[in-house]
């Protein structure tokens, strides 16, 4: 071995834990004095069986052994480092040049392999490197670990009654490897939900896998989802291992799964209860660790129940079932999103906007929200980008809220229920002065040219051009019921 010493500063390397398993004297002792050298904390054992012990009694962040022991393989101490701790980096170092146990080395999970005797700067090259891949994998990590508490943190905004009981079932079935159903109305942020139960677990790490189960040809959802054979049909000019095993690991959440056919969810079932997956036109089966997470706005039970979804598919997802609330019952939460999307956009977009008038939120309060939370980002986002000063007002939204209107309209007046003629004309008269052509034919659930065709025959006239008006022209429902 050359006696030169690696040039690199001492100052760059932090100090690492390492074991030594060799049972030569001088070997183990030249090691122990590389190591020393470069700042490291250096134990040595001289058998296999003191090198074992000290893995199961010790955490080394690397550990360095021979080839042949008297007691033991090399092999074994690989082993049995990556089982206790597969952050530990393993070098293995041999006077047999055998491209077999190099090979084999590598697979049991060794970072590196190196023959005796070696250069001291090329055995020092070996061990840093391994030790900065390990600090990156960590690093790494960290990284993954503070997004995922970000993420669970800030993905489910909200203090409403509703949210908070989501976020505490949320918290308590993350942990579980338990299949979940999310229900809930279109755009009330289900795959958030998936989201947050996946990067809250154990899974956090591994992959999560959206698929929508209805924007996938009813042709094409089993070869995506299961996977098929080079040849398989016609166009397979490749084999794919679907998006199943692909989460493997991981989590698969099937959105929309109310819309996958009946054919494939007999598929999916076995998958489930047996853990194994067959590729279209293959013989072989591949087993998968899959959570499945499951989605749908419409109420499956009820499609068990008339034959439109499989019963026994729908009690394998429902182990849990998360319910999220739509947006019109979250109260305070619409000016919270609200703020937040605003803040975003205002962002993406460069533009001044920091704040909402009154009048603005009294309109965000008082819509229904058919759309949910995607409609209210929608709608912020256009808002922010048409906004003419540095707080959103009212005229934003003109043209995107069609307010219902008041209930009082529906009461009967007079002892006579309104009819539909007079229902119109009423919510013309009231309204047609503060709500654009389109927003007020949205509210009444007609055309714009039938809404114009409508305030031409009774002469109803908005302010500004009331002068045109014949006064005669403009009645009230009192007076129309009296004639």
């Amino acid at each position: 071995m050359s006696s030169s010493a690696p040039d690199e500063p001492q100052r760059q390397r932090s100090a690492e834990r390492i074991l030594v398993v060799d049972d030569d004297h001088g070997v183990g002792d030249c090691v122990e004095m590389l190591l020393q050298r470069s700042g490291h904390h250096c134990v040595v054992a001289r058998t296999g069986s003191q090198g074992l012990q000290q893995i199961e009694t010790g955490e080394f962040a690397m550990v360095i052994t021979d080839l042949r022991l008297p007691d033991a393989s090399g092999l074994d101490i690989v082993a049995a480092a990556k089982t206790t701790n597969p952050e530990t980096q393993v070098i293995l170092m041999t006077s047999y040049s055998s491209v077999e146990s190099a090979i084999e080395a590598l697979r049991r999970g060794a970072s590196d392999y190196i023959i005796k005797p070696f250069d001291n700067d090329d055995f020092a090259f070996s061990v840093e490197r391994a030790l900065s891949e390990r600090r990156t994998r960590r690093e790494n990590l960290a990284l993954k670990r503070s997004l995922r508490k970000a993420f669970s943190q800030n993905a489910i905004i909200g203090e409403s009654e509703g949210i908070k009981r989501l976020q505490a079932m949320i918290e308590r079935v993350a942990g579980t490897d338990a299949n979940v159903l999310i229900q809930g109305e279109s755009g009330t942020g289900k795959e958030l939900v998936a989201q947050a139960i996946h990067f809250g677990g154990a899974r956090a790490n591994r992959p999560f896998v959206p698929v929508n189960c209805g924007a996938i040809p009813s042709e094409l959802i089993e070869s995506e989802l299961f996977g098929h054979a080079k040849g398989a049909y016609t166009g397979a000019v490749s084999s794919s291992e679907g998006l199943i095993r692909e989460a493997s690991g991981g989590t698969l959440f099937l959105d929309e799964i109310s819309e996958m056919p009946l054919n494939v969810q007999v598929k999916l079932l076995r998958v489930i209860q047996e853990r194994q997956v067959r590729p279209l036109g293959s013989s072989q089966s591949f087993s998968t660790d899959t959570r499945f997470l499951a989605a749908s706005n419409r109420n499956l039970k009820e499609s068990a129940e008339n034959g439109s979804f499989r019963a026994d598919l729908f009690y394998r997802l429902n182990v849990i079932t998360i319910h999220v609330p739509p947006l019109r019952d979250r109260g305070r939460d619409i000016e919270m999103l609200a703020r937040r999307f605003m803040q975003q956009f205002s962002r993406k977009f460069g533009n001044r906007v920091h704040g909402m008038r009154e009048d603005f939120l009294d309109l965000l309060n008082q819509y229904s929200w058919p759309g949910n939370v995607r409609e209210l980002q929608n709608v912020i986002e256009r808002a922010v980008i048409l906004a003419e000063s540095e707080l959103l007002t009212a005229a934003e939204l003109e043209d995107m809220i069609a307010l219902p209107p008041k209930d009082t309209l529906v009461l009967k007046l007079e002892g006579a229920p309104l009819s539909i003629e007079e229902y119109i004309r009423e919510v013309i008269t009231l309204y047609q002065d503060s709500h654009s052509e389109t927003a007020l034919a949205a509210i009444l659930g007609i055309g714009r040219k039938a809404l114009w065709m409508r305030r031409r025959n009774w002469g109803l006239y908005r302010s500004s051009d009331r002068s045109t008006a014949a006064p005669e022209d403009s009645r009230s429902i009192k007076e129309h019921n009296a004639n």
